[in-house]
């Protein structure tokens, strides 16, 4: 989701420029004025409050005005963000913005301010006058706007400088040269977005060995749960005792690692591995979640950290095709205790039957998952996976929604890359 908000002195060519990004983006435009005057115009509720505040002389509450934006924004989720036109007015609203984009699971990616010096603003609003005959573009009222808008604008600027997403465009330059400067400042906001891959297959599918690939080839962090867990065990580390203690007691098979493991000691796991990986670019997560409670888990982690999961990907393959490589796998150095048998390998395949098919189920829905042929060779399986990557980073480049509006910029200091 890109958040952005724009601003500039009267004549700074505000309009021309909301215009491009609008389009481009497809970003929802919000002003607050438009707002106020269309929630009348449909006399809604706070159409009517707004139309008797205005009526009586008074000032309409910031309380109207985040209602009103936090409706603006929940109703237009097709959009791939929002672009707030002259919003927030004062130091307070910018207080209000911050709190509002947090509720709602994402983020301002920066505050773009076109730079125009007075005189110049002046100048352009007067040749404005003569060619539009307005009675408002005269040199005395042309500096009392422009007085009033330094005054009112110059806390919230401090604000968002304070934050660090204050951005500042040349706007001495032609339309060109302007649009140019916040393409580029578009750009780098884009490029801070996660990519965050789920990657299903039963055993046998490939996973593994696909996973660690595509995060070399697009500078992802792999992360497997199965894995990290035997790491833990073979470090005794204490996450790794209390799993060999389990394994004692009997309560835990060594077969059924990173499947049967304590929710508890799984996500912390994983969220220590996050919250390390601060200059990776998104995770590709294999092995979890594996079972819907685990889904939950993994919504809730990455929701935490502002982000979601960008794309899933199931590798099918048929189920005679995983036996025979199972067993074949069985024979060799790779072995996984689950390989060792053909009883042990069905018994694993029916566990992902019946605990991970849900999950799969449930993502495929939410997140428009895809499903890959894996019974190629490992090059075309690898092919088709980074396709679909690709496909994913170019709709992220461009600013498409592949996210929804649960996913924003990634948050907390973590992963993050120049800002924050």
């Amino acid at each position: 989701m890109l958040n952005i908000a724009l601003f500039g002195p009267p004549g700074a060519g505000k309009g021309t420029q909301s215009e491009y990004l609008i389009k481009k983006y497809n970003l929802f435009y919000i002003s607050t004025g438009d707002l106020l005057r269309n929630e009348i115009t449909l006399d809604t509720p706070i159409g009517k409050e707004v139309k008797s505040v205005i009526a009586s002389g008074g000032l309409v509450s910031d309380e109207i005005i985040v209602q009103i934006i936090e409706k603006t924004i929940t109703e237009n989720t097709s959009f791939n963000g929002f672009l707030f036109d002259g919003f927030p007015r004062t130091y307070v609203q910018a207080y209000i913005l911050e709190g509002l984009m947090l509720k709602l699971n994402t983020s301002l990616n920066c505050l773009i301010s076109i730079d125009v010096p007075e005189e110049e603003s002046v100048k352009r609003l007067l040749g404005r006058g003569k060619s539009s005959s307005r009675s408002d573009d005269n040199e005395s009222v042309i500096r009392t706007r422009l007085h009033e808008y330094n005054q009112k604008t110059l806390p919230v600027l401090k604000f968002f400088k304070d934050r660090g997403n204050y951005k500042e465009v040349n706007g001495l330059l032609d339309i060109k040269g302007v649009k140019d400067q916040i393409t580029e400042i578009v750009k780098e906001e884009l490029s801070k977005s996660l990519l965050n891959v789920v990657l299903f297959g039963y055993p046998g599918s490939g996973r593994s060995a696909q996973g660690r690939s595509l995060a070399e080839k697009f500078g992802l962090e792999y992360l497997s749960a199965g894995e990290m867990l035997e790491n833990e065990v073979e470090k005794k580390t204490d996450y790794g005792i209390q799993i060999k203690s389990l394994y004692d007691l009997g309560t835990l098979n060594p077969d059924q690692i990173g499947q049967l493991v304590p929710d508890e000691i799984v996500v912390q796991l994983i969220e220590e591995k996050i919250s390390k990986s601060q200059d990776m670019k998104g995770f590709i997560f294999k092995g979890f979640p594996r079972t819907l409670v685990q889904s939950y888990i993994l919504d809730g982690l990455l929701k935490k950290y502002t982000s979601s999961i960008t794309k899933v990907i199931e590798i099918e393959v048929p189920t005679l095709e995983l036996i025979r490589r199972l067993n074949m796998r069985g024979k060799t150095d790779s072995s996984r205790p689950y390989d060792s048998n053909y009883e042990k390998i069905i018994q694993r395949l029916q566990d992902h039957e019946t605990r991970t098919v849900p999950v799969i189920s449930k993502y495929m829905k939410l997140h428009n998952g895809v499903r890959i042929d894996g019974t190629g060779s490992f090059d075309q399986v690898n092919k088709k996976l980074a396709h679909e990557i690709e496909i994913v980073l170019k709709d992220m480049r461009k600013g498409f929604g592949v996210w929804g509006l649960g996913f924003g910029v990634w948050g907390s200091g973590f992963g993050v890359r120049g800002r924050h």
